[in-house]
């Protein structure tokens, strides 16, 4: 274990619920890192089991679309994390430089976050905040999932879990239903809407409350029923008194792919019923992904 005195902060890169993100350089290598500081001072009991769970996590995870975890360091009544550095998160690759999103940079992409998940699944972890700020992107044409803070480990059968978890917009609708028995498909309904978001440029169910949320994603895939969701209708926040919206067609940039293989796939994976969700596994083996080029080079923004 190194000690704070190994690294010198460059600049504050991040900031979030659980810590404080710093761009930092490893004194006796010359390698850049990112130091998570999470502040123990007012923790009453010890470390938060946030910061428990994800060094537990990502101490086995080895996978090269997982972000990897050098080291941990506890001083200054502090607790920080040593993780290695990417350019950026997804989102700020959204928001600064939309042009970058072609279909073969969107295809790798998504194939790296099916691989690391499918990983993810079969080490029985669900990670549970998938999102495009917890995706982290490099000039390389490399992704990799970032912060397992709400990622938990699983057993079969599946056991009941909290649902306060996931950002909102990528929130699966089971979720939002209530339910507390859920399982990796809640994973996958979250990489469906980041596969949407980088084709249309935006959120593809930005929800401001958990009902509109639920509603936003009814007015488009359909209320559902239990003929579409076998015991839809048994869940904690199901109302018989939902609006009645048939499917409509999918936003016409998705459409517009003019990939036969790309649709069958966003389809089977935007699926109300959690139980026909694909799972991360088959969607690595669908046809979509045949002819993948990986991208060597991507023009981030300088500012980034």
């Amino acid at each position: 274990m190194c000690s704070l005195n190994h690294f010198r902060r460059i600049e504050k890169i991040g900031e979030g619920t659980y810590g404080v993100v710093f761009k930092a350089v490893n004194t006796d290598s010359g390698k850049m890192v990112a130091l998570k500081r999470i502040r123990l001072e007012n923790e009453s009991e010890g470390v938060p089991s946030t910061a428990i769970r994800e060094v537990s996590l990502l101490k086995d995870l080895k996978h090269p679309s997982v972000i990897e975890l050098y080291d941990v360091v506890i001083a200054d009544s502090s607790l920080y994390m040593v993780f290695e550095l990417l350019s950026m998160d997804l989102k700020k690759l959204l928001d600064k430089a939309k042009e970058v999103f072609t279909p073969q940079l969107i295809k790798s992409y998504m194939f790296q976050i099916f691989d690391a998940i499918s990983f993810c699944h079969l080490n029985r972890i669900l990670h549970r905040d998938l999102k495009p700020q917890n995706l982290l992107v490099d000039e390389y044409g490399h992704i990799k999932l970032a912060d397992f803070g709400l990622a938990r480990t699983f057993n079969i059968p599946m056991r009941a879990y909290t649902h306060e978890v996931v950002t909102l917009w990528y929130r699966a609708p089971e979720i939002l239903l209530g339910t507390k028995l859920y399982a990796t498909s809640v994973d996958l309904w979250s990489l469906g809407c980041i596969f949407a978001e980088m084709i249309l440029r935006k959120p593809l169910f930005a929800g401001d409350s958990e009902i509109d949320q639920l509603y936003k994603i009814f007015q488009m895939m359909g209320t559902p029923n239990e003929q579409i969701w076998p015991g839809v209708s048994q869940m904690p926040d199901f109302g018989l008194k939902f609006p009645s919206w048939k499917p409509q067609q999918l936003p016409s940039l998705i459409v517009k792919y003019k990939d036969k293989d790309f649709l069958d796939l966003f389809r089977h994976i935007m699926v109300l019923d959690p139980g026909r969700r694909i799972s991360a596994k088959n969607a690595t083996q669908h046809s979509f992904f045949r002819n993948i080029e990986p991208v060597t080079y991507v023009s981030l923004p300088l500012d980034g």
